[in-house]
């Protein structure tokens, strides 16, 4: 009697205590940084041109929201794209639409935060994120991304990092910036 009643001790401690984890992850799951503002058509088409994107450019948009620029980037040029956004929602409208598009081949959506996710590979990256959020993010750029890679921000540029080229569509500025050489 005396071992059930600790194995029952036991496992209700380790229930308990798997309960307890569970608990404090979902408090410690991060927010979104910025709130979901989906970005015009037309100004999606202007940021994909001003980055003179081709058949043989991976995408990466940084809080793609329901993935209208990586999607766009497959359907128009025939370019691979990654959406990273933090919001499973929005990861859910992505896939979504991208099935819609047929495009699921060329586009894959991950829900991650963009301070920890990976996108070396990209030779275009998209922002749509508030100036904090775009200079917290620019040693990231700098660091992860190859020499020669674009970066075009809707809205909002990165501070003291000047584009080389800004443009208007719609009342919205488009800034435009290119990864320099390692030094």
């Amino acid at each position: 009697m005396r071992i059930l009643r600790n194995s029952l001790l036991s496992l209700l401690v380790l229930l308990s205590a798997t309960a307890f984890v569970q608990a404090q992850e979902a408090v410690m799951k991060r927010t979104p940084d910025v709130p979901y503002v989906p970005t015009r058509q037309a100004v999606v088409d202007a940021m994909l041109e001003l980055a003179n994107v081709t058949e043989d450019d991976v995408i990466y948009d940084l809080g793609c929201g329901d993935g209208r620029i990586v999607i766009t980037a497959a359907k128009k040029y025939g370019a691979t794209g990654t959406g990273i956004d933090i919001n499973p929602e929005r990861i859910q409208e992505a896939n979504e639409n991208a099935r819609e598009a047929g495009v699921t081949d060329k586009v894959r959506f991950i829900e991650g935060d963009l301070f920890e996710e990976d996108f070396s590979q990209a030779s275009v990256v998209t922002l749509y994120l508030l100036p904090a959020v775009n200079q917290k993010l620019r040693p990231k750029l700098l660091s992860q991304l190859k020499p020669g890679t674009r970066i075009v921000s809707h809205a909002f540029d990165m501070g003291d990092w000047e584009p080389e080229q800004t443009i208007e569509v719609d009342g919205s500025k488009i800034y435009f910036w290119t990864v320099p050489g390692k030094e």
